[in-house]
């Protein structure tokens, strides 16, 4: 059995994840396919073929990465952590830099890291009682 007829595609994302020949195999279909749709295009409108086969490549240039983009939209966020895996905490924080101010009520464990703002990490001023 030839491993290049398998289905290589993954599941979640529609991207080829399989061996090199086959996606360079995929690549001449394509290139194939949009070379006659030039060809029929070209006879039918008199344009040169040259220019018209460049542009059904560009456009499916820009179909290929809108596509990859909307996906990437469609992809549902992740689920929430189990409850219990957040606490609460009471901590506030300060910016050396401006003077602003922040209270963090949960975080991921009792002692989180604190706050970046101006690209410094925020001052525990104290905790909160």
């Amino acid at each position: 059995m030839d491993d290049t007829t398998d289905d290589t595609t993954d599941g979640t994302t529609g991207q080829e994840s399989g061996p090199p020949r086959r996606r360079g195999r995929n690549l001449l279909v394509v290139l194939g396919a949009v070379a006659v749709a030039a060809a029929v295009v070209s006879a039918v409108f008199d344009t040169s073929g040259l220019t018209t086969f460049a542009a059904l490549l560009l456009g499916l240039v820009i179909l290929r990465t809108g596509w990859f983009f909307l996906q990437s939209f469609a992809t549902p966020p992740p689920p929430p952590p189990d409850r219990g895996t957040l606490r609460r905490v009471k901590l506030v924080y300060r910016c050396n830099v401006c003077g602003a101010e922040v209270r963090m009520t949960v975080a991921n464990d009792e002692d989180p890291e604190p706050p970046r703002h101006f690209m410094d990490d925020m001052q525990l001023i104290s905790p909160i009682d």
